[in-house]
């Protein structure tokens, strides 16, 4: 399965993308699994905390290419779907960041209550060197937590860079080391899931109430203008140009 989801502690679930041969590239698969996912936590009134994370030392290299590329009506929608569900969560969502958080998998952080990543974490927003724009309402939130001169040489540079940068940038709480991002995201699920849920969740609710309306338009609008790059002549040369490379 390309999702696995395991109550770890009293209170938690731990939620895995798992295509570690792919460095967990999302497909629309791993995008429904991942809703639902987060649908049955929320549904689940013993579920106080969910953990976002990667099989195989890797958090997620992104949307798969192959997989959008060969459906570029419903790749984006789907994922627009992920992000909703993530963004409109009321529950803690936490995230354990090691290896590669590619595109998407930056993006979700944005959406997050906490993150953590290990030494060894990359992060890189390529969309415009691969012909498309930003999503995940990155082009609201991160210049609202980073400043507007970070999130334009993070989006529209497009470079990679390291977990200090990704702190510094508000993407992460604090940078633990290598392999050990999980352990302190769960130690931090623990903590959440032991305090009174509703006071978690009005507090909650409370952070996210003054953005929640520009992020859910900002979500959406991405989502047409990623709809139409993904089938320009620009994106599919792109997209062409990194599948000849695998």
């Amino acid at each position: 399965m390309s999702i696995l989801t395991e109550t770890v502690a009293p209170g938690v679930v731990q939620i895995t993308m798992n295509r570690p041969e792919r460095k967990n590239a999302l497909d629309r698969a791993s995008y429904r699994g991942l809703i639902d996912a987060i649908a049955a936590a929320e549904a689940d009134e013993t579920i106080r905390a969910m953990v976002i994370t990667g099989a195989g030392n890797c958090f997620t290299s992104g949307n798969d290419i192959k997989d959008f590329a060969a459906v570029a009506d419903s790749g984006p929608r789907i994922a627009m779907d992920f992000l909703t569900a993530i963004s409109g969560a009321t529950k803690p969502v936490l995230a354990a960041v090691e290896g590669f958080a590619v595109g998407i998998g930056t993006t979700m952080l944005l959406h997050c209550d906490l993150a953590f990543a290990g030494k060894g974490a990359s992060f890189r927003m390529p969309f415009v060197a691969l012909g498309l724009c930003p999503e995940g309402a990155s082009s609201y939130l991160l210049p609202l937590i980073a400043g507007t001169k970070k999130a334009a040489e993070l989006l529209m540079l497009g470079e990679a860079f390291g977990p200090e940068t990704a702190r510094e940038a508000g993407l992460v709480n604090a940078v633990a080391d290598e392999g050990k991002a999980l352990a302190l995201a769960l130690d931090k699920a623990r903590a959440l899931a032991s305090l009174p849920p509703q006071s978690v969740a009005l507090t909650k609710s409370l952070l996210k109430r003054a953005h929640r309306s520009q992020v859910a338009e900002t979500i959406a609008e991405e989502g047409r203008l990623f709809g139409e790059r993904l089938i320009s002549a620009e994106a599919q040369a792109a997209f062409a140009a990194f599948l000849m490379k695998r």
